[in-house]
């Protein structure tokens, strides 16, 4: 991490420019927002101030070498890539984007859910897809490796951050959505994402980077990495819904460069 940003340490071509932000801001900007949203939240939909919100998401785009714009979505926890081949001005649902357009980034928002970043070994496209547990199972990722040009094995993904298997406690019906409608991922690693609750029966605490990996695997990609934080735990970093309830928003973003 440098000065509250988080860049993936991974093969991407030198025209791919990736990043996660945190509450913490930017090198040259702290954030416009106050508690509970401290500092740099970037969600318009949590009841934060949109000046500071309209502030925060400007100074992103500013801090961002040769960026264009940011395609933002209105997130619904779906499976919809949208391409982003021209400026949008306002959000359309969806929560995955892939662009080929030099300048303008694919970004999503997260406060627990998994963030994804992918891009083609050439450097001629990338994608950003926001995978909540119901998106996830649902086929949000299989989706978004789907709507590139490359095939699976020339393309890479990186997981940024999101809750942890420690702290991400769920029902049994969350396990029985998996088992049912989890493409391409054996019963066996499933049940391994899922561990049981020391303390509630019939709950268990689920693994969204072991789900998210297993899937990725199977389509035989060319790197997968990432998956080494928890928003939960680390308040002084990230916004949690799950802990805090209401919060703010960090973004995960990625674009060629102009």
């Amino acid at each position: 991490m440098i000065n509250g940003v988080i860049k993936p340490d991974w093969p991407a071509p030198a025209n791919v420019v990736a990043m996660s932000t945190t509450r913490l801001g930017l090198p040259e900007f702290e954030g416009a927002s106050q508690a509970p949203y401290a500092y740099f939240n970037l969600g318009d939909h949590v009841g934060d101030s949109p000046v500071a919100v309209a502030e925060n998401r400007q100074a992103l785009l500013q801090h961002c070498d040769n960026l264009q714009s940011l395609g933002w979505l209105n997130q619904v926890h779906g499976t919809v890539v949208h391409p982003l081949n021209e400026a949008i001005s306002l959000p359309l649902d969806a929560d995955a984007s892939i662009s080929s357009t030099p300048g303008m980034a694919s970004v999503v928002m997260t406060a627990d859910c998994l963030p994804v970043l992918f891009c083609d070994q050439a450097g001629r496209q990338v994608a950003a897809a926001h995978a909540g547990w119901r998106g996830l199972c649902d086929g949000v990722l299989l989706e978004t490796v789907k709507a590139f040009a490359a095939s699976p094995d020339h393309i890479m993904a990186w997981m940024g951050p999101a809750i942890s298997s420690a702290h991400f406690e769920v029902g049994p019906d969350v396990l029985a959505q998996f088992l049912d409608h989890f493409e391409g991922v054996s019963k066996a690693q499933i049940q391994a994402a899922f561990s049981p609750s020391p303390s509630r029966e019939a709950h268990y605490y689920a693994d969204l980077y072991a789900l998210a990996r297993a899937q990725l695997s199977t389509l035989g990609l060319a790197w997968i990495g990432g998956g080494e934080y928890c928003t939960f735990a680390d308040s002084g970093q990230f916004y949690s819904y799950r802990r805090d309830g209401v919060c703010g928003r960090q973004a995960s973003l990625i674009y060629l460069r102009a």
